[in-house]
């Protein structure tokens, strides 16, 4: 007998069911039973869980997103979906004594926004067996609630960014998603003076989607929104922005999203826009020479941004800070295989970073430097380490591709090495996967 079909449209719990179940078969590609011994419970419960009866335990939820591969996409969609079950359930709704929530039929513009905004983030939405049209209809109503001042927005940002540094990937995008929707309909009907404001929020909120996604490896719609914020930087006029978001495009573009030669042309082509040297896209360039082994270019690169360091311009968002000067010399030395100047640069990220994946890859640029001085061995079992160090959930695809910059880094006559065939395979482990676009 085929598994119930789950109609997603009919209540939060039901919504939940489905991509329950999508993870489960698409995903993990896991019969239920299997499911239920590896989440110690019964497989009737999870069954219960996927048709809508009842919403799990956040802790079931957890072990089910590691049992799955959801990269914390679970975890953090299912936080969100009972704050909203919460906010529903605490008004009164009339004539549906002991009903379960509909999406979309409450009373409350500002929680059926959010959950409608949650499921425009789900991706590729007919996977779920949601109804596009029907969505995009309900997503273009117009909402009378005011939304957040400026202020509130500026905090939201710092808030977004504080996700980035300290959690996993995929709870940061399903909560920017939600922003994402909501500065923009607000900035449609804000006068003149605000939407020009709301379009430096929503390029600063779109850049950081952009990263949260390249941490996903889902390099397609990280570009897609990477653009959406170039724009949105160019429309407000502000030339901080504007810099700032070219700079996030090229930098995270060296994270097998882009050829190092397109970065370079990236950081060349930003530059121009200011007459004043740009900190991170120096970073940047340092970095792409490095890539393309060009060391010494790249040293000099490094000399470059130690000169500009007290007349350049920095953005005033906090995306940029100082330590991240050390972590382009880590990278520069580590890449040329000169430990004595990259090892303090690695110490000093350690020590100064919020950031949980610039405090992994340094480590691993010391890998790095020791297999480029010829420690295969012992380089590539100290990357091995370190990717093993973090919960599958924060294992990003920056953590990935730093950790192909040591791969990289052996000689070709030296990778059939029992060491480095074993390294090879544990890169192969994909990462948190992306469901939001």
């Amino acid at each position: 007998m085929g598994e119930e079909t789950i109609d997603p449209h009919a209540s939060v719990e039901r919504l939940f069911g489905a991509v329950l179940r999508h993870f489960r078969q698409s995903r993990a590609n896991m019969a239920l039973r299997r499911a239920g011994e590896l989440a110690f419970t019964d497989f009737s419960n999870i069954g219960r869980f996927e048709r809508g009866e009842r919403m799990p335990a956040a802790d079931l939820v957890a072990r089910l997103d590691q049992i799955y591969g959801a990269g914390g996409m679970l975890s953090a969609l299912h936080a969100v979906l009972l704050r909203l079950q919460a906010a529903e359930s605490a008004r009164p709704h009339p004539g549906r004594h002991g009903e379960n929530s509909t999406l979309g039929m409450g009373d409350d513009e500002m929680e059926r926004r959010t959950a409608l905004h949650l499921l425009a983030g789900l991706g590729s939405l007919g996977t779920f067996g949601i109804a596009t049209e029907p969505l995009r209809r309900l997503l273009d109503t117009d909402f009378e609630h005011p939304g957040r001042d400026l202020a509130g927005w500026e905090q939201a940002c710092a808030d977004h960014l504080y996700a980035l540094r300290t959690r996993p990937p995929a709870q940061v995008a399903a909560d920017l998603v939600i922003d994402l929707a909501a500065v923009r309909q607000q900035a449609q009907a804000a006068p003149p003076a605000l939407a020009t404001e709301l379009h430096r929020i929503t390029a600063l909120l779109a850049a950081l989607q952009a990263n949260a996604l390249t941490r996903l490896a889902d390099h397609g719609a990280a570009i897609r929104w990477m653009e959406t914020a170039r724009q949105a930087a160019d429309t407000s006029g502000d030339l901080s922005i504007r810099l700032l978001v070219r700079a996030e495009a090229a930098g995270h573009g060296l994270y097998g999203q882009r050829d190092p030669r397109t970065v370079l042309d990236m950081v060349r082509s930003a530059q121009q826009l200011s007459s004043k040297p740009f900190l991170q896209l120096l970073a940047t360039e340092a970095k792409a020479l490095s890539m393309l082994g060009r060391h010494d270019e790249a040293i000099a690169a490094l000399a470059a941004l130690h000169r500009a360091t007290d007349q350049g311009d920095i953005d005033r968002y906090d995306i940029w800070t100082p330590n991240q000067i050390y972590f382009a010399e880590s990278w520069v030395y580590a890449a040329a295989g000169n430990e004595s100047a990259g090892a303090p640069a690695q110490d000093k990220v350690r020590k100064t970073t919020r950031d949980y994946h610039y405090r992994i890859n340094v480590q691993l640029h010391g890998a790095m430097c020791t297999v480029a001085q010829g420690g295969i061995d012992e380089g590539t079992r100290q990357a091995a380490t370190m990717i093993d160090t973090p919960a599958p959930a924060y294992r990003s695809n920056h953590i990935m591709e730093t950790a192909n910059l040591v791969l990289r880094a052996v000689p070709a006559d030296q990778r059939g090495r029992a060491s480095v065939t074993e390294f090879r395979k544990l890169l192969t482990t994909p990462p948190p996967q992306s469901a939001y676009v």
